[in-house]
C-alpha cells in the first residue's frame, strides 16, 4: 500500500527567502529609476533621486554592483545565511552611494530586513544578535556622519528604519523558538514512545518467562530430591519441565515473532519490488490469539502439578472482554501465582476472578511467610511495579500488601466500558 503524497505547501512557503530578499530588493531599486528617470518629467521632483543623479559613469557602475552584491547574497542566504547577509547590506550601502544619498531609504532596506528575519529564523541566537547589531550599526553610522557633516534636518529617517530591522529580528527569533519547542517536543514524544514501547516488551518478557522458570526450577528440585528413592517422580518431573520449557520457548518466539511483524508494518517495501508468494504466505498467516482468562484453568494446573496447589473461584457473569483487559487480568494473576511459588513458601494459594457490571476484579491470597508483622516494602523485584504500571495503564487501582491475618494478598480493579463489553459479546454471539 504507497503512502499518500505530503499536502502541497502553500505558495508563499514555496519560494525560497533568497528571491524575497532580492525581489524586494530588485523592486525598491527599480522604482526610482523608473519613476524618476526612464519615464517623462513631470512635476514632481525627488531631491533622493535627481533626474541626472546616474549620468555619471561611476554613479551606473556603483549601481551595477549594487545589484551584484545583493543578488549574489540572495542567491548564497540558505546556504551561507551571514556572508550573503553581509553582503545585502553591502550592496544597500553602495546603492545609496551610487545616488549620493546620506541616508539609506526606508523602502531600500526592506530587503536587509528580509535577509535578517531568514538569519534569526535560521541560524543560533547569538548570529542572529551579531546580523541584527550590524544593521543598527550602519544604520547609525548614516545618521552620526550627517550629524557631524551638519548635513542633518528635519525628521531622521534611521530611527524607523532601526525600527523595522528589530521587528525582522523579533519575528526571525520568534519562528526559531517556536521550531525548537516543537523540535523538542517531537523529540521528547519519540524518546516516550520508546520508552513505552521498552516497557510493553519488558512486562511481557517478564510475565512470559518468570512463571515458567519458577516452575522449572520447583520441578528440577523436586526430582533432584527424589531421583534416587522415587525415580518415577522424578521422571514426571523432568518431563513437566520439559513441557514448560517447550511452553515458554513458543511464547517466546511469539513475542518476538510480533515484534519483527509490526517493525516490518512500519517499514514499507520497496515500491520495486513484488510480494512473493512466500511473503503473501507469511503476512496471510493469522496469529495466535493472545493470552487471556481462558487460560487461566492450564495456570493452575501447571502451578498445582508443580506443587503449589492453585484454587480458582469464579464469580459474576462470565462474559467476553476487551483483548488489553484480558490480557493484563491475566498475567496480574499469573505474576502474582509466579510470586507465590518463588517467595511465600506456601502450599495453596486462592485466585478470585469477579465480573461486574463495569469491572473486573482479581485477587490472589495466599497464607505464606508474609504475615501481619511484616510491614516493610516487599516489592523487591520488577513484579509489583509491572502489575501497577498494567493496571495503571488501563485507569484501574492495584493493592498489594501482607494480610492481617497472615500471608499475601494482590488485588486489582480494571474498569470494562459497557460498549465494549456489549459489543464483545455481540460478535462472539455472531461467531
Amino acid at each position: 500500500m504507497s503512502a499518500s503524497p505530503p499536502p502541497p505547501l502553500p505558495l508563499l512557503k514555496r519560494i525560497p527567502p533568497g528571491l524575497w530578499t532580492a525581489l524586494v530588493w530588485v523592486g525598491a531599486a527599480v522604482q526610482p529609476i523608473v519613476e524618476y528617470v526612464l519615464l517623462p518629467p513631470r512635476h514632481e521632483y525627488s531631491l533622493s533621486y535627481p533626474r541626472d543623479g546616474l549620468d555619471p559613469l561611476t554613479a551606473k557602475a556603483l549601481l551595477a554592483l549594487a545589484f551584484l552584491a545583493v543578488l549574489s547574497g540572495s542567491a548564497l542566504l540558505r546556504r551561507r545565511a551571514a556572508l550573503a547577509y553581509g553582503l545585502v547590506i553591502v550592496g544597500t550601502v553602495i546603492s545609496s552611494a551610487a545616488w549620493q544619498q546620506d541616508e539609506i531609504p526606508p523602502l531600500q532596506f526592506l530587503g536587509v530586513d528580509v535577509a535578517l528575519c531568514h538569519v534569526a529564523v535560521t541560524r543560533p541566537r547569538r548570529t542572529a544578535i551579531t546580523a541584527c547589531a550590524g544593521a543598527l550599526g550602519v544604520l547609525a553610522g548614516y545618521f552620526l556622519l550627517r550629524w557631524i557633516t551638519g548635513g542633518a534636518s528635519g525628521t531622521a529617517s534611521e530611527p524607523f528604519v532601526a525600527l523595522t530591522a528589530i521587528i525582522a529580528w523579533l519575528i526571525g527569533n520568534s519562528v526559531h523558538q517556536t521550531r525548537a519547542h516543537t523540535a523538542e517536543l517531537h523529540a521528547r514524544a519519540a524518546a516516550q514512545a520508546v520508552t513505552r514501547e521498552r516497557l510493553r516488551i519488558a512486562r511481557e518478557m517478564h510475565d512470559t518467562v518468570a512463571h515458567s522458570i519458577g516452575i522449572i526450577a520447583l520441578q528440577a528440585g523436586a526430582a533432584a530430591r527424589v531421583v534416587e528413592t522415587q525415580p518415577a517422580r522424578a521422571r514426571e518431573a523432568m518431563i513437566a519441565v520439559e513441557h514448560v520449557g517447550r511452553e515458554t520457548l513458543a511464547g517466546l518466539r511469539r513475542l518476538l515473532g510480533a515484534l519483527r511483524q509490526a517493525d516490518q508494518e512500519q517499514e514499507p517495501a520497496p515500491r520495486d519490488q513484488e510480494p512473493t508468494d512466500h511473503d503473501q504466505g507469511r503476512t496471510q498467516t493469522p496469529s495466535q490469539p493472545a493470552a487471556g482468562l481462558a487460560d487461566l484453568e492450564r495456570l493452575a494446573a501447571t502451578t498445582t502439578a508443580a506443587g503449589v496447589r492453585v484454587e480458582v473461584w469464579w464469580q459474576g457473569k462470565r462474559r467476553p472482554l476487551p483483548a488489553d483487559i484480558d490480557l493484563a487480568a491475566f498475567r496480574i494473576v499469573q505474576e502474582a501465582v509466579t510470586n507465590v511459588v518463588r517467595h511465600a513458601a506456601a502450599d495453596r494459594c486462592q485466585v478470585r476472578v469477579e465480573y461486574r457490571e463495569d469491572e473486573l476484579v482479581v485477587e490472589v491470597v495466599d497464607r505464606g511467610k508474609f504475615g501481619g508483622a511484616n510491614t516493610k516494602d516487599t516489592d523487591t523485584g520488577f513484579g509489583l511495579v509491572g502489575m501497577r504500571e498494567r493496571v495503571t495503564l488501563l485507569d484501574g487501582r492495584f493493592t498489594a500488601g501482607p494480610r492481617p491475618g497472615g500471608g499475601f494478598r494482590v488485588a486489582a480493579r480494571l474498569p470494562v466500558p459497557t460498549e465494549a463489553g456489549t459489543e464483545a459479546e455481540v460478535k462472539a454471539g455472531a461467531r
